[in-house]
């Protein structure tokens, strides 16, 4: 039985490669895509998901979500994802029209208002979920869990002490942290792991499909970017979360609790990740440690597989 989804993000060339796979997978059922500011502004991320949408032909919903953090002034990657969001790549002009209604909203009606549990799927700042829980307290029952990309026990990416998408909005992060709702926290420590080599890359040049191509267009830019701060692949942050639905067996995790730094002077979107269990309190996350790569490159060379016509 496929899982029913909802994936938030913020396209974004990984987000891209992320939908692309996500959107092929057998075992998800993807209720809605959902768009949130982050890797460029809310107006950039809202058309770049129904570019990629209505380019890989799929019926699936599209909702607008925040603009901007719910208490911080928006912080952008354009230096990472283009000035478009989406690297080098344009695609044509969607077909594909935005739901009037807010994603907020889209993930009560989604849930609650259906009697259903759906897995959630964010791949950006965590700002609508946030904004959601706050609306709507009930939604917590409707959503089965969330696998987040976003965190890490160590280090960051932004910062020194954070990784991006928790920076970008950490209030709504610990929001979403505290809530009880089941979380497995995909952060750095697994997709600094989760790298495509440029022959990998190459060898799925032959594949044909629009959801290929355009998945090859993405890894090359974000291996170009990535080798250039020592990385001997592309690195793939989004699409790790999103296999770690599909197929949960290629990683390592393990339970902690964790809280997210608001008030740091150096420390603000930290996830601080009790790993000696120090504070006593119960695990809340179940932090990913750990990819199996080699399985990993196999299950992306097969969802691109799926977009041969």
């Amino acid at each position: 039985m496929k899982r029913p989804v909802i994936i938030d993000c913020d396209p974004g060339t990984d987000d891209t490669i992320a939908l692309v796979m996500a959107l092929a997978a057998e075992e998800l059922d993807v209720k809605a895509i959902t768009t949130v500011a982050g890797n460029q502004t809310g107006d950039k991320t809202a058309i770049n998901g129904r570019k990629i949408v209505s380019y890989l032909k799929k019926n699936v919903p599209v909702a607008h979500g925040a603009d901007k953090p719910i208490m911080r002034p928006l912080v952008t990657a354009p230096h990472v994802h283009g000035e478009s969001g989406m690297g080098p790549v344009e695609l044509p002009d969607p077909v594909t029209p935005t739901l009037d209604i807010k994603a907020w909203d889209l993930f009560y009606e989604l849930t609650v208002d259906k009697s259903e549990k759906v897995h959630l799927i964010t791949l950006g700042p965590l700002t609508n979920v946030a904004i959601a829980l706050m609306k709507y307290p009930a939604l917590k029952d409707g959503i089965e869990g969330i696998t987040m990309m976003g965190g890490s026990a160590c280090y960051g990416n932004d910062t020194p002490a954070a990784e991006y998408n928790i920076y970008a909005d950490p209030e709504a992060a610990r929001i979403v942290f505290d809530s009880g709702i089941p979380i497995t926290m995909v952060g750095l420590d697994c997709t600094h792991k989760a790298l495509l080599m440029k022959d990998e890359i190459d060898s799925m040049a032959s594949v044909p499909g629009t959801g290929a191509k355009l998945a090859q267009d993405m890894m090359n830019h974000i291996y170009e970017f990535a080798t250039r701060f020592g990385f001997s692949g592309a690195v793939m942050h989004d699409p790790s979360a999103v296999t770690a639905v599909i197929k949960p067996e290629l990683f390592v995790t393990a339970p902690y609790h964790v809280v997210v730094e608001t008030k740091g002077k150096y420390t603000t979107g930290k996830t601080v990740v009790d790993l000696m269990g120090v504070t006593k309190k119960d695990p809340n996350v179940n932090v990913v440690l750990d990819i199996d790569r080699e399985g990993f490159v196999q299950l992306v060379k097969k969802l691109l597989k799926s977009y041969e016509s």
